[in-house]
This record gives C-alpha cells, structure tokens and sequence, in this order.
C-alpha cells in the first residue's frame, strides 16, 4: 500500500467560457467540487455521521472529481465529517488520479495486495473508536463478500447506508451539470437525425446504430451509443439491442439515443416510421406528443411527482391509447457510468416525492412501439426540456436538421 498526500495536480482549473474539458482534466471548478463537499458534510452533521464511505463510481467522481475507464476497480473515498477526503485507488490509475481529482490525499493498492483488506485499513484508520459510521451499501462495486470483509474488519461499530444521503444530493444538479446535459442532447439529436436519414426498407439496425452511433460521437458523446435501437415485432418490447435484421416497409423503428458529455446523460424518444405510414401513425404519434406536453405542463417545484404521473395515466386512458400504463413516466438522469442507467427518483402512482429545482430527467411513454420522451431540468417555475429534436411521426429517409 502507498499513502500519497502530495497536491498540486495542474488541471484544477476552470475552462475558458463555453469550453469543453477533457476527460482527464476536471470537468468543473475547484469552487464546485468544494461547494459539494460542504454540502455533503453538512448533511453529515444533520445525521449524526462522523465519516461517511462512498463507493457507488458516480459519487466518487461526483465528489472528487476522479475520474478513470477504470472505475470498476475497486475504488472509494472516505469523507470525515471535517477536512477533506482520502481516497483509496489501485496503484495504475494514479495518472487519471492526479489529473482529475481536486482533492490529493489518496493511498494505493497493487496487483497482489488484497485491495478490500487494505482498504478497510485505511477505513479504520480514519475512525475514532465511538464513531458513526455511513457507507454506501446500495453500490454496485461493494459486493455481498466485499461488504462482509469490511465489517470483519472494522469491529463491532456502528455502520448505516448512506446511499439515500448521497444519492439525493446528486439529484440537485449544478446549473455547470445541466449545461453539460445540454451539450449531451445536442449529441443524441445528432445521432437521431443521422439513423432516420439512413433508414430505408432493406438497411439493417447495424447500419442504422453505425450511422447513429459515428453521428453522436462526432458531435461530442463520450460513448457511442447507439442506445436502444429496434425494428418491426422488436419495437414493441422495451430495451431492443440492434441486430442484423433489416427493415421492412410499414416497419416501426424505436429508437432512444443514449448520449453523455462528461458522462452527464440526454437521451429522448420519437417513433420512426418506415413507408407507408398510415392516418392512424400519424394520429397516435401526436396525441402521444399532446398528452406529454399536458404532463410536462404541470411540473413544477413543489408539484407532486403523482400529478404528472395520472395526467399521462389519464389521458392514455382516455383515448383509448393504453386503458392501463405498467411502467414508470419519470426517473432521474445525470452522471451515469455504466452499469447505471438512471439515477432515482421515480414517478409511479404510489410516489411520494415532489420536483425541486436543478432535477433532471427523462420523461417517456412508449405504446405499441411509438415512443416520446424528453429529458428535462426542473426550474424555479416549471421546466426546461434539454432535448428538442421535432416532437412528431418521423418518416425514414427524411433530413432533420439537428
């Protein structure tokens, strides 16, 4: 094991006005970061929290800064109550380390250490004998015999979850997050516009996730995508993946690009039509968009999550177009690193929770392969939708200008 606690990283900097920074640089100001870090500490404090352990990739990189392809190691950050963080790498990814996180203190495991062992070390040394104690065990890295050798470890002390602390203080994103989401969106509508404008009878979903996926790359996405992509019985099912299957006159096309800068997600929905399109496509595609913009009328700070929620439950019923709704018509999205898809709250009928300025999220319904959706910013009187690709039918072969 290696303790570092040397600064002096030469990113922490802000980038020149409507600059994009790189991956291996800060991606915000060293004010934010710190800003964050009050914020956590604070909350800390409200909940009696000497030290708090987080492990879930979003909130280490969310918190510090830290960002790396391998964040699948095993990695976290220990947050005292005051003072900055310590946090806990393998050896390889001290470049990524020194370049990205605006906090230095950090020590190392290598190949041949036991990192969980090592780690839960450097956990107990960072704890009094009386203190609380939070750890984020809704993580994915933070496996069921991760978390048994942990508390082997630290003894017989107090351990709570963490993870709803942590996760609600990233629901309420910087206006720097929400630009960033901007300039996301701006990619997925590249990528929107490149699959419609190459889908004609006889090309494959290949094809059309090539095109959608170099579209979305070139316009700034950190990850290709394509996202969900599905054609004729396969857009009737939610998550279709592409595959070589080629498109057939009167097919449907659905079609969701997932597209981050900064791993900051947009993505949306409109349904693609492949000749003949019919009355009826055209008509079901913009009652869809009617109802949605019903829905999305109503959110505002304070609104209940449930009073958007029945208006699109409502109004599906209403015309017929889906007498019952099975799935969600709000979840969170923002700093995602796969495997994560979406970042909570939710909206169902039974939800609880009201809109609060700086949320974002993705708002969808999807009927008989037609889907619409956009991703939005809660603001201090309503929304902003971040995507804005045409909120109709769209026909392949036809150019929209993203």
């Amino acid at each position: 094991m290696t303790s570092v606690a040397d600064g002096g990283h030469e990113a922490a900097v802000q980038p020149a006005t409507g600059a994009l920074p790189g991956l291996v640089e800060p991606w915000f100001a060293v004010a934010e970061y710190r800003a964050r870090l009050g914020r956590l500490q604070d909350a800390m404090a409200e909940r009696g929290l000497d030290a708090v352990v987080l492990f879930q990739p979003e909130s280490v990189t969310w918190l510090t800064g830290f960002f790396t392809r391998g964040y699948g190691s095993f990695n976290f950050v220990v947050v005292p109550r005051a003072g900055e963080p310590r946090s806990f790498l393998r050896n390889v990814e001290e470049y990524y380390f020194g370049r990205t996180s605006v906090f230095p203190e950090r020590e190392h495991w290598t190949d041949g250490d036991e990192p969980v062992a090592v780690g839960a070390g450097l956990i107990a040394r960072s704890l009094g004998p009386a203190d609380r104690l939070g750890i984020e065990l809704g993580a994915w890295p933070l496996s069921a015999a991760r978390h048994a050798t942990l508390r082997q470890a630290l003894g017989p002390r107090e351990v709570v979850d963490c993870s709803p602390l942590t996760a609600a203080l990233r629901q309420i994103k910087s206006p720097a997050e929400i630009a960033m989401m901007r300039r996301a969106a701006r990619a997925a509508e590249s990528g929107t516009a490149a699959l419609v404008a190459a889908a004609a009878p006889g090309v494959s979903e290949r094809e059309l996730a090539a095109s959608a996926s170099a579209a979305m790359v070139r316009a700034g996405s950190d990850l290709p995508g394509p996202g969900v992509l599905s054609s004729g019985p396969g857009a009737l099912h939610l998550h279709g993946s592409y595959t070589d299957r080629a498109l057939q006159p009167g097919d449907t096309v659905q079609y969701e690009p997932i597209a981050c800068v900064r791993h900051y997600h947009a993505r949306f929905m409109r349904p693609i039509k492949v000749a003949p399109a019919t009355a009826e496509d055209e008509d079901r595609a913009a009652q869809l968009a009617g109802i949605q913009d019903e829905a999305l009328a109503a959110v505002a700070p304070g609104v209940p999550a449930s009073v958007p929620d029945r208006i699109y439950r409502t109004r599906l019923a209403e015309t017929g177009l889906a007498p019952t709704y099975p799935m969600k018509t709000f979840y969170g999205v923002g700093l995602l690193l796969p495997p994560s898809g979406g970042e909570g709250p939710e909206a169902t009928p039974d939800a609880v929770w009201a809109f609060a300025p700086g949320m974002t999220f993705h708002s969808y319904m999807i009927v008989g392969g037609f889907g619409m959706s956009e991703t939005l910013a809660v603001t201090a009187d309503g929304i902003e939708r971040l995507t804005r690709f045409p909120r109709r039918l769209l026909h392949a072969g036809e150019v929209i200008a993203p």
